[in-house]
């Protein structure tokens, strides 16, 4: 059988190491040896020995996903194969976590991440009770973790002299060491006329990078 489809670059080869690595744009391939975790529902193929347990968030951070929407609703996969992961298509992109770093992300931009790394949601401090990026999940240790966005996203840089304002429907993540406050780019009487539609920002000031991407929160899809 012949066809384009067939070309080397649509071809799964097994892993030469253990881990995470981009199989393309779209997706995520992770060599399990041991533990790993993942967005519940993100799992596309797998092969091997592999087991897949849905993973709780302890009390604390289903009351948070219940009041805010946000959170992580992960599983955990064990054993011993290669999966594939992704998401509506999204954008794939892997970022690893030193020793002494910690990146703070939306949960709804989490693929899957190796199990040396911990997270806690968090509330974003100075935030108060607006909209998108209440809640937050801290990602610290050591370690690789993928996120998504549709489309590509764009990462500035945070100095003590140019803080950055992001719209909180926009923000996939930023260093954890930034300070977070609300910023108001609207005038009260520019409100009271209806208002552009961005009222309030995220400020994020300090030393450190945001990734924002190019497009603001869309429906999320229920899941099962």
């Amino acid at each position: 059988m012949k066809s384009d489809l067939f070309a080397s670059e649509h071809l799964a080869e097994t892993a030469t190491f253990p881990g995470m690595s981009l199989q393309n744009a779209k997706c995520v391939k992770y060599a399990v040896n041991g533990e790993m975790q993942a967005r519940q529902g993100s799992m596309i193929a797998f092969r091997g020995d592999l087991q897949f347990e849905r993973k709780g968030q302890g009390i604390g951070g289903m009351l948070k996903r219940a009041v805010t929407g946000e959170g992580l609703a992960l599983m955990a996969v064990r054993g011993q194969g290669e999966a594939w992961f992704a998401h509506e298509a999204q954008n794939c992109f892997i970022v690893e976590v030193e020793q002494n770093d910690a990146l703070t992300v939306n949960g709804r931009n989490v693929l899957c991440f190796d199990s040396t790394l911990s997270y806690e949601i968090k509330t974003v401090k100075g935030a108060g009770m607006t909209g998108g990026g209440l809640f937050n999940s801290v990602f610290s240790g050591y370690g690789k973790i993928a996120l998504m966005c549709e489309g590509t996203p764009i990462v500035i840089p945070v100095t003590a002299q140019a803080p950055v304002c992001v719209d909180t429907d926009a923000v996939v993540g930023w260093s954890e060491q930034l300070r977070t406050s609300l910023h108001r780019s609207q005038s009260v009487g520019s409100m009271i006329r209806g208002g552009s539609g961005e009222a309030v920002q995220l400020r994020l000031d300090g030393e450190g990078f945001v990734i924002v991407r190019p497009s603001e929160l869309t429906p999320q899809k229920t899941s099962n």
